[in-house]
């Protein structure tokens, strides 16, 4: 009997991780965060789990992020939320370590490559490789990465933005900002504390970004009502917020995805710039799918730009694919520390 070397794609994300397995596809999304107890120096939770803690822990209990803007903060933290995911996404009785592929920030350092590597290995990998997330999300939305011909793509997740003008398989001109989805969701904590003398949480905010949220402003304004607690009586309250009070909240941040943006078009070489122009711009991630975010860049670049079918899978689909056909895409693989 053969066995074969299980195959897993992991988009490692700051918010959210993804594991893909090829032939069965997104097999498991949860948060990437792992609930701590200091006391005990004990894991309690990884994933859905340890998300519903963050902000009604006591004391001892952490909620912890270990990724921070795309790359690993705490390492210990994310080998163990990186073992429980890979061994969830396993079938239960395979005892053959997997070969495993993960996705990186475009503008990671071999320092910061090595580690994630390093946590792979560490947690169960029989092999590890990593790929830059642009390269990963245009394989995924479908971008035939490998022709003669520009393609730009907009990944903006939830700790960083990464755009890439890509050619011929490789990156052309990148950038990759930590301007993403937290940023966003911080920002509309700011002004709900400014505006209204209220405190709300983390996922309170990302509760609004996705049920209200918007880029530019609406003609029919869409309404959410927020609980938070009053920042000078102490005591629990609800404000009503509009969409676009969101716009004016998250103004800033959105400004600095579009110089991103700006900045790789401005250093892409003028034939590739064209195409670019004829195939328009590509957005992939979460925090993409932003109401009207496309129409924002096509007003601020002059450049269409249109979401990827299935935006938030597009990293995740690329890993899986690129498992598939390792030969093809051996030249965008880093695996080398």
């Amino acid at each position: 009997m053969i066995n074969i070397v299980p195959k897993l794609g992991i988009d490692l994300g700051t918010t959210y991780t993804l594991v893909y397995v090829p032939g069965k596809g997104v097999v498991l999304r949860e948060p990437s965060v792992v609930a701590v107890s200091v006391q005990e120096n004990k894991i309690l939770a990884v994933g859905d789990e340890a998300k519903e803690m963050i902000g009604r822990t006591p004391d001892d209990i952490v909620a912890y992020r270990p990724m921070k803007d795309g790359v690993i903060a705490d390492y210990k933290v994310t080998e163990v939320m990186l073992k429980y995911y890979m061994r969830k996404a396993l079938p239960r009785y395979s005892f053959l370590k997997p070969d495993v592929l993960i996705s990186v920030p475009a503008g990671i350092t071999s320092t910061e490559r090595r580690a994630v590597l390093e946590a792979a290995t560490k947690a169960g990998a029989k092999t590890a490789q990593v790929m830059k997330e642009p390269i990963l999300a245009a394989i995924g939305a479908g971008i035939p990465i490998h022709e003669a011909q520009g393609h730009m793509i907009v990944d903006i997740g939830g700790g960083t933005t990464d755009v890439a003008a890509i050619s011929l398989g490789g990156i052309v001109a990148s950038t990759s900002v930590k301007v993403a989805g937290n940023k966003v969701d911080q920002a509309i904590v700011d002004y709900v504390k400014k505006t209204y003398n209220l405190a709300i949480g983390d996922k309170t905010a990302e509760d609004i970004k996705i049920n209200i949220g918007s880029s530019m402003p609406l003609e029919d304004e869409l309404t959410m009502t927020v609980k938070g607690r009053d920042y000078i009586s102490g005591l629990p309250r609800s404000v009503e917020i509009s969409s676009n009070e969101i716009v004016r909240a998250i103004s800033r941040e959105l400004k600095e995805i579009v110089a991103a943006i700006k900045y790789v078009l401005q250093n892409t070489p003028p034939e590739l710039a064209s195409d670019i122009i004829d195939n328009g711009i590509i957005m992939s991630g979460g925090t993409s799918q932003l109401r009207k975010l496309p129409e924002l860049i096509y007003r601020r670049t002059g450049v269409k730009a249109e979401l990827a079918d299935d935006a938030l899978y597009s990293v995740a689909k690329g890993t899986g694919l690129a498992l598939k056909h390792l030969d093809t895409y051996k030249k965008a693989i880093i695996s080398k520390s």
